[in-house]
């Protein structure tokens, strides 16, 4: 669909539900939107205030998002628009206009020219042939906020619809939001699978709910025999070589023991390594995309970008994004946003959190982050001990030697101390890196301001700066 056809649909569905067609603003904001423009630049272009387009945006999301059964938002109404050509959802605003059913308000502003069931453009007259579509999402999170993560997004559905990953990594720090991304991603593309699975690990993470689960699944839809014998990794397997499937295992760090080095399986979940070298090695056409703190030793190791298997850690947001969450917080109008978002490293939860604290104190950003001060809200130190409770006695005493260090540290200076061999060192930097608590640049390393002051304060049970 072009820009015209696709607000055109847009009109019709909010016509479907409100009774009126969209009005001149409203129609600002959804062409901005299809061009990529920025509230602040859509509100320039109409002469009227960004607070207020925003509005109209937020009001016009919800209205598309009960009607389309899906979450629509700023960040994905266009590829909402572009994947109904191919739906059930544009034939039905298709007889909208055809049968004239919802036409009770008088003639709109804009003429019914949405093209019809025997259009000219080819790219409607002959749509992809539509697989069914069954789809297990009750374990996934809600989306909640979510702030422009457009080149993540656009490379994970690259390697995912394009180069046919079969297994992709999601890690990254606590809060830096993997979990909000992938809900995101799943919302795009799961329609492009015949089965689309989200399972959240809990602590006990056995193999066999996992499987049995995923099994009930296509046997009640191909309605197969589902008996214990059928509930085996060989037959799992086989259902992911005969059907495109989309599977999500989120909180994959359960997998793993604390108190030892990044990745390494607990006893009862030896299991799951076996099935995803074979979801690696095997040829099928399906995805499973981990998410978590942690990711498996042999995952992490992958280099080769020939291979079936991607990684990415997620960072922080960038300024604008970062911006979204102080004035979505009430702290839009401080000067130094750009120093608070780079102290906290653009975290999302992180940001929350601290500007929670600010506005429930009720001073401004000056007065209680004076200088390079740290605050460290207590629900922040709570997310903070939860990850670094899983470190082991080695990592905890190479973190806190790059604590001391205000400035990144050379790896050989690093080397020189008399307390810890080089090789127990060099693989403690290795696991803190996979948990991404660390920072490496060439051969310096060093860790942000947040862990540091948390470093100084917590690690050791004390309460007091050095």
């Amino acid at each position: 669909m072009n820009l015209k056809e696709m607000l055109n649909v847009a009109d019709r569905i909010v016509l479907e539900k409100t009774g009126q067609h969209l009005d001149d603003l409203q129609e600002a904001v959804l062409r901005g939107t299809l061009q990529r423009e920025t509230y602040k630049e859509i509100a320039k272009d109409f002469n009227c205030s960004e607070s207020r387009i925003r509005e109209i945006g937020s009001e016009l999301w919800q209205i598309l998002s009960e009607e389309l059964g899906e979450d629509v938002s700023k960040t994905n109404f266009r590829s909402t628009m572009e994947r109904l050509q191919n739906s059930n959802i544009l034939n039905f605003a298709q007889d909208i206009v055809v049968k004239g059913s919802f036409n009770t308000c008088g003639e709109g502003r804009h003429p019914p020219n949405i093209p019809n069931s025997h259009p000219p453009n080819e790219e409607i007259s002959n749509p992809k042939p539509t697989k069914t579509s069954h789809q297990d999402l009750s374990e996934m999170p809600d989306l909640g906020d979510f702030f422009d993560r457009t080149p993540e997004l656009q490379t994970l559905t690259t390697w995912i619809l394009q180069q046919h990953s079969r297994l992709i990594t999601l890690t990254g720090i606590s809060g830096i939001g993997k979990t909000t991304l992938a809900v995101q991603l799943v919302q795009q593309i799961k329609d492009e699978f015949e089965y689309a699975v989200w399972y959240t690990l809990d602590e006990c993470p056995t193999i066999d709910k996992f499987q049995s689960n995923l099994i009930q699944l296509f046997s009640n839809s191909e309605k197969q025999d589902s008996s214990p014998t059928n509930q085996k990794r060989l037959p799992l397997i086989k259902y992911l070589q005969n059907h495109r499937c989309l599977i999500v295992l989120d909180d994959v760090h359960n997998l793993f023991c604390s108190g030892e080095f990044a990745g390494k399986y607990k006893p009862e979940c030896e299991e799951y390594r076996t099935l995803f070298k074979q979801i690696e090695k095997l040829s099928h056409q399906s995805c499973l995309m981990l998410v978590g703190w942690e990711q498996p030793r042999e995952v992490t190791q992958v280099k080769n970008p020939n291979t079936a298997i991607r990684t990415l850690q997620l960072k922080g947001l960038e300024i604008a994004a970062g911006r979204e969450i102080l004035r979505d917080y009430g702290l839009e109008e401080i000067d130094n946003y750009e120093t608070l978002i780079h102290r906290y490293q653009g975290n999302p939860l992180w940001l929350k959190s601290v500007a929670t604290l600010i506005q429930d104190l009720g001073g401004g950003v000056t007065e209680l982050l004076p200088n390079d001060t740290i605050l460290l809200p207590a629900d922040l130190k709570d997310v903070l001990q939860q990850q670094f409770d899983r470190l082991s006695e080695l990592e905890k005493q190479v973190i806190s030697l790059l604590a001391k260090e205000s400035q990144p540290i050379n790896r050989a200076k690093l080397l020189e101390n008399e307390i810890i061999p080089a090789s127990d060192l060099l693989n403690a930097l290795q696991s803190l890196s996979r948990r991404c608590l660390i920072e490496q640049q060439a051969n310096f390393y060093t860790i942000s301001p947040v862990l540091r002051q948390y470093l100084h304060r917590n690690l050791d049970g004390r309460d007091a700066l050095p």
